[in-house]
């Protein structure tokens, strides 16, 4: 059998787990280091692979390419959900679906980067970085966050690791989601407001929502317009929430002043996409999970995952 690990974009997952279990059953591991460049390309890649780990919402498994994977009968992925396998035709074709889970989840580390991207907003970091490495020096005034009004577009694990955070700066905190009710943002220490409150009032908001069909494009150009001029708006959750066009327009207009990106409505983000060189931007490539820790976890649950689907008792099942 062929086991095909995905999306290993720093060739390290042969590194983050013991892989003996798997290859003393006579499996051949197949390592992707690179991004798909379309739908045809993963069938090519994948079309003699029974096994396949992916990693979250990277390479997307829609019907048209799981129909077109006869030999797939396990599908992994990290974390306990992924929005871009199409459940449905999975469990039509008969293929068993696995996740991984544990402390955290890398809830922790999205958080972090969260709050990395609104420091590096807040206090211009990248760019005084950058001038530094020319030979600069100071050239820009920063913010403080104390103070400040912190919006959360979603109390869930996320959002209430990025409240605590905030709360411990200083700041006031104040949430909106669709589900979210005055006593559960009142545990975290959070004021629940509607919708469009959270928009005029946040000086900083940071995304944290599911993308589903009601979140898709949430955050679009009537949202932006009641954001305050010196506002910073934060998104480590999922690209396609946030109207990048309407964004990018309100950068460059002076309606918005500051937006940190973790996620994108395209990824790898295209060489041409126009947030490359919008104005008061700071981008990382989604890497909010990225980090040892929780690849030292994922990877050997991984292999637990084959190792016992093989055995015919699959567990962590979807």
């Amino acid at each position: 059998m062929r086991l095909s690990i995905l999306d290993d974009y720093q060739g390290v997952a042969l590194n983050m787990a013991d892989w003996a279990p798997v290859r003393s059953r006579g499996v051949e591991i197949a390592v992707e280091r690179h991004a798909f460049a379309d739908k045809d390309a993963v069938v090519r890649a994948l079309a003699d692979s029974e096994l396949v780990a992916a990693m979250r919402e990277r390479t997307a498994f829609t019907k048209s390419v799981v129909e077109r994977l006869p030999k797939l009968k396990l599908l992994i992925t990290t974390g306990m959900r992924n929005a871009s396998f199409d459940m449905a035709t999975l469990k039509d074709r008969g293929v068993t679906v696995c996740g991984t889970g544990g402390p955290g989840g890398g809830n922790e580390d999205t958080a972090e980067l969260a709050w990395g991207l609104i420091l590096g907003a807040a206090r211009r970091i990248a760019e005084d970085h950058q001038f530094m490495r020319q030979g600069g020096w100071q050239t820009h005034i920063g913010h403080r966050v104390a103070g400040k009004t912190l919006g959360l577009l979603g109390l869930g694990r996320l959002g209430s690791a990025v409240a605590r955070v905030g709360l411990a700066f200083g700041m006031k905190a104040i949430a909106w989601s669709q589900n979210l009710t005055a006593e559960k943002a009142a545990a975290q220490g959070v004021e629940r407001v509607d919708k469009d409150e959270l928009f005029r009032r946040a000086d900083i908001l940071s995304v944290h929502l599911v993308l589903s069909p009601r979140s898709r494009g949430l955050v679009a150009a009537r949202e932006i317009a009641l954001m305050k001029p010196s506002a910073i708006l934060v998104n480590t959750s999922r690209g396609p929430i946030c109207d990048t066009d309407a964004i990018v327009a309100a950068l460059k207009e002076g309606r918005l002043a500051y937006a940190g990106f973790d996620v994108y409505d395209k990824e790898p983000l295209p060489i041409d996409h126009p947030l490359r060189t919008a104005p008061n931007v700071i981008l990382t490539p989604h890497i909010g999970y990225v980090t040892d820790e929780n690849y030292r976890s994922s990877y050997p649950q991984i292999v637990e995952n084959v190792a016992a689907f093989l055995n015919g008792k699959p567990i962590r099942m979807i």
